[in-house]
């Protein structure tokens, strides 16, 4: 009998690793699920900004025709953020992938802060109900795409924290479960604007 407590010990020891690898593995697919999830609504957020946009230069353009160089540099700045696409399979947010998104994204909310100060120009703009409620629900999806960022920012966080950690990590290393990139603020947004009256 004494003979048989070393290899029992063994094969429940194996038996234990087995059971804790499956149950990191779990975590962790459930962890970078969760991220992803969270990054579909990202995308979401960011594709009701992109259908508001023609409904925003419809109107503007009625009252504005003299303003068609800001017109147009919104439907093409529209066109280049909706371009780039994050497949949110295996290890597609990359770092790489998540500049050329952040970028296409910018250069749209450069465009419409254009439009947007260019209206000021037009008081009966201003005061158009169809343009005020346009104006509004923008407002709401900018603010609805700064906290789906911030939701996935944590979640992502969180997972990349987890696949560090050791000895998750190296469950993580055998099974490929990469880092998943962040959103990280624009150059620049470090510094106030500058106002000037």
């Amino acid at each position: 009998m004494k003979k048989w407590i070393v290899p029992i010990v063994i094969v429940l020891l194996i038996l234990a690793g087995i059971q804790w690898g499956i149950g990191v593995n779990n975590m962790l697919v459930e962890e970078r699920g969760t991220a992803r999830a969270q990054w579909a609504n990202v995308e979401s957020s960011y594709q009701r900004r992109a259908d508001l946009i023609p409904n925003i230069v419809a109107t503007v353009k009625g009252y504005a025709d003299h303003e068609k160089e800001t017109l147009e540099a919104v439907i093409k700045a529209r066109a280049e953020a909706t371009k780039p696409e994050i497949n949110i399979g295996e290890g597609a947010i990359t770092p790489e992938n998540m500049a050329q998104f952040q970028q296409a994204q910018e250069g749209l909310s450069g465009a419409l802060s254009r439009l947007l100060v260019s209206v000021e120009r037009y008081p009966e703009l201003k005061a158009d109900r169809n343009f005020l409620e346009l104006q509004s629900q923008l407002e709401g999806t900018e603010n609805r795409i700064n906290v789906e960022r911030n939701k996935f920012n944590s979640l992502a966080g969180e997972y990349n924290i987890t696949i560090e950690k050791i000895p998750t990590n190296i469950i993580a290393g055998l099974r490929n479960f990469d880092p998943i990139a962040l959103f990280k603020s624009a150059p620049g947004s470090e510094n106030a604007p500058k106002v000037e009256f």
